[in-house]
């Protein structure tokens, strides 16, 4: 029995990734026509769920990854515009409270 619920699991999760939805519990209990508690309690029909979830899970990491990445490489290029603007104040600033120099005085 536990055999044909695996199988009935294998082929919700396969049908929820071709759909493209997410593999969760809930998902896959109602996909295969068994109870959530069951998937939860079987070790065996766990397993599997946690197993089409990790593979899922993955793919959508490296995509999730690549957004990410670019965000990151974003938000660096305005930082870095940002300090570019700071340090020239600070050199305006240095040059503006310079003191002017002193020019020697030769005695006649």
């Amino acid at each position: 029995m536990t055999d044909d619920k695996s199988e009935q699991v294998r082929g919700a999760c396969e049908q929820l990734l071709a759909a493209g939805s997410d593999i969760t519990f809930a998902a896959v209990a109602q996909t295969a026509g068994i109870s959530r508690a069951t998937c939860y309690r079987n070790r065996d029909l766990r397993a599997v769920i946690d197993s089409y979830r990790s593979r899922h899970g993955e793919l959508l990491t490296l995509t999730a990854l690549a957004d990410r990445v670019d965000n990151l490489t974003q938000t660096l290029d305005a930082l870095a515009g940002k300090v570019r603007r700071q340090e020239e104040e600070i050199r305006s600033l240095k040059r503006a409270t310079r003191p002017p120099a002193r020019q020697s005085q030769k005695p006649d």
